[in-house]
């Protein structure tokens, strides 16, 4: 697309003119359409609760979970809603039992909170977590595969790992690790927090048992969207984290993989049921799904590398930084992650780029050497990349000792 075309992109976006916005990893802006359509389902929600919940919510319940489903390469009659991809995490730790003794496997960097998750199902089932490293700026995906399987033995029993990894954007292969563990009798749990429109993500291509999903990422939908999609021989083995009206199926609900009338399956609703809630924000999944459709997918793309390629050429070339994420296509996006200089005050620098420069980006700290990570989409510039590396420049004195 022309400049002239992004630039009435980034105008139907709901951005703060007075913010530079770098930061869609953490959480994308609405589009104005998308904003609109969960306010108005959420004015139907207000002025007749019981007539919304009752009759209207079922049909879109089912349109949002088709389209989604059509959008990832998915079923829909596996894939549960949820409000994010933490929730369809515990989900499933929660759900799962496994022999012990054995070890639970995760990629390093893996999210905080997800580390957290599956150390309290260790504990809870008496099995040992234990992580391997991912290779530094690895030149394919063949070097991370190796090194998964060089980590994987006869006491594994799950793996878990993150499509993209969040602090670097390093995008793993995920098919190829998944097949390696199915081989060997491995559970295979992925995070796919920013995979959905990041990547050109085909479900059908990957042979997980379960992966997880958020949607306030980089499809731009509102906040309280997530999903899970499990394999088929998992159907039995979720149990819902509550209960509520949905755990025992009414009589004559069909089977439990039938569609039902509450724009779900009997079995689904079971996890998506959790007493009387706003699920707006699923109902508009899909204006979210069509308004970068209509941009072009394969375009934002493009664009999103044409910007995270000029971050490295201002922070690398300009300031001297180290790009933590490898270049390569098959392992990167329009995310890219710089090393600070040791000794960097990452708080302060945090702070600084707010307060001062109006900067929204990530930095986040790490045992060795903390990193700031670029996350661009379509609606950002150029001169927003420069405006960042200005504010580094003239905050210099906290990247150091």
């Amino acid at each position: 697309m022309a400049v002239a075309d992004w630039a009435d992109a980034r105008g139907r976006m709901l951005l703060d003119p007075t913010v530079v916005n770098l930061n869609t990893g953490s959480g994308g802006p609405l589009p104005r359409s998308a904003f609109e359509r969960v306010t108005g389902l959420r004015t139907h929600l207000a002025n007749g609760p019981m007539d919304f919940l009752l009759r209207e919510v079922p049909p879109l319940l089912w349109r949002a979970r088709e389209r989604l489903a059509g959008f990832l390469g998915g079923d829909p009659h596996r894939l549960v809603l949820t409000t994010n991809v933490t929730g369809a995490v515990n989900l499933v730790a929660s759900s799962l039992n496994l022999a012990a003794p054995g070890e639970i496997l995760l990629a390093e960097h893996e999210y905080l909170p997800m580390r957290w998750c599956w150390e309290r199902m260790a504990r809870r089932l008496g099995l040992e977590l234990r992580t391997f490293r991912l290779p530094v700026l690895p030149a394919g995906p063949g070097e991370i595969v190796d090194a998964a399987v060089a980590a994987m033995g006869p006491r594994t029993r799950l793996l878990s790992f993150s499509h993209v990894v969040s602090t670097t954007g390093l995008i793993l292969p995920a098919a190829e690790l998944c097949a390696q563990a199915r081989r060997r009798g491995i559970v295979t749990v992925v995070d796919g927090a920013h995979a959905p429109a990041f990547i050109d993500l085909n479900l059908a291509g990957i042979p997980y048992d379960f992966y997880a999903g958020s949607g306030h990422k980089w499809l731009l939908a509102p906040t309280g969207v997530g999903f899970l999609h499990f394999a088929a021989r998992h159907a039995e083995s979720l149990v819902p984290m509550q209960v509520s009206w949905a755990y025992q199926p009414p009589p004559g609900s069909g089977p439990p993989d039938g569609r039902d009338r509450f724009g779900s399956t009997p079995r689904l609703r079971r996890f998506e049921c959790e007493g009387t809630r706003d699920i707006c924000p699923w109902l508009a999944i899909p204006e979210s799904i069509d308004f970068q459709a209509q941009l072009g997918y394969d375009s934002i793309r493009a664009r999103r590398r044409e910007l995270a390629d000029h971050a490295r050429q201002r922070l690398t070339g300009g300031l001297g930084l180290e790009a933590a994420t490898p270049a390569a296509e098959s392992l990167s996006g329009g995310m890219v992650a710089f090393r600070l200089p040791a000794g960097t005050r990452a708080d302060e620098l945090r702070r600084g780029l707010w307060e001062r420069f109006r900067t929204e980006v990530s930095v986040v700290e790490q045992p060795d050497r903390s990193l700031l990570r670029v996350s661009a989409n379509f609606y950002n510039t150029e001169a927003e990349i420069d405006h960042l590396a200005q504010a580094l420049k003239e905050l210099g004195e906290l990247m150091g000792d």
